[in-house]
């Protein structure tokens, strides 16, 4: 086993995780503002709102991410409109298609796990909240999201984590991230085992991390599962009462 080889991969390899882990949180927190806006369509009576995020979520579960980015990077292209705008500074850039194709993909699954939480809200609270006099804003500030972000946080940090996975994708966009840097090193050596073998327990390492953060954010949010502690009884030192 060339250790020396192993080594070298690493460190050029380590060179490109922080911008693979720039492009999951970035797009993650974007896709998060917009799936709460998605969620609340989705939860509100008004038709038109309804079947707005009812299409977008619909379009961008049901397509592949690739395709989507696709799209984005070489299809916005070929509007005129499009290239003359403010927009085109932007969206010429590797970097801000794949960051747009991740987010918008990532919302529409967010959304659908954000709704899911939402409507296991027990009813009861809800009512109790308004007998109490709380509406608006403040009951679902206070009472409905914190109640359904504790529901939906298992599924969430799946979401997060197939994120992380997911910007290997922006490699084929000439993204220079993990697996772009990867690809790289493997046309300059043709030594593919061992160089996706160091992409691949890199991308583990993170995840695992990743999983415990949300492991030990899911623990400190549920404080109402954990067992209660039993405290000791007194030593009698042998004497009966």
């Amino acid at each position: 086993m060339d250790f020396a080889f192993y080594t070298e991969v690493i460190v050029r390899l380590l060179g490109a995780v922080p911008t693979t882990l720039e492009l999951a949180f970035v797009s993650v927190a974007i896709g998060a503002v917009m799936a709460v806006g998605l969620a609340m369509m989705r939860q509100s009576r008004i038709a038109a709102l309804d079947m707005f995020a009812r299409g977008f979520i619909f379009v961008f579960r049901g397509t592949p991410l690739l395709v989507q980015i696709f799209l984005i990077f070489y299809g916005l292209s070929q509007f005129p409109a499009i290239r003359q705008s403010w927009a085109w500074q932007y969206l010429r850039e590797p970097y801000f298609c794949a960051i747009l194709a991740l987010a918008l993909n990532t919302a529409a699954y967010t959304a659908e796990i954000l709704r899911g939480g939402l409507q296991s809200v027990p009813f009861g609270q809800v009512e109790a909240a308004r007998a109490c006099g709380m509406s608006g804003f403040t009951l679902y500030r206070r009472i409905i999201l914190p109640i359904a972000i504790r529901q939906a946080l298992p599924s969430y940090g799946t979401e997060v984590i197939l994120m992380v996975r997911s910007t290997a994708l922006a490699s084929i966009i000439t993204l220079m991230e993990l697996t772009g840097v990867a690809q790289k090193i493997n046309s300059e050596t043709f030594r593919a085992i061992e160089v996706f073998i160091c992409a691949g327990a890199i991308y583990l390492a993170i995840n695992f991390l990743l999983s415990r953060v949300i492991m030990a954010l899911e623990y400190w949010l549920t404080p109402h599962l954990r067992a209660p502690k039993i405290a000791a009884a007194p030593a009698t030192n042998g004497v009966a009462a």
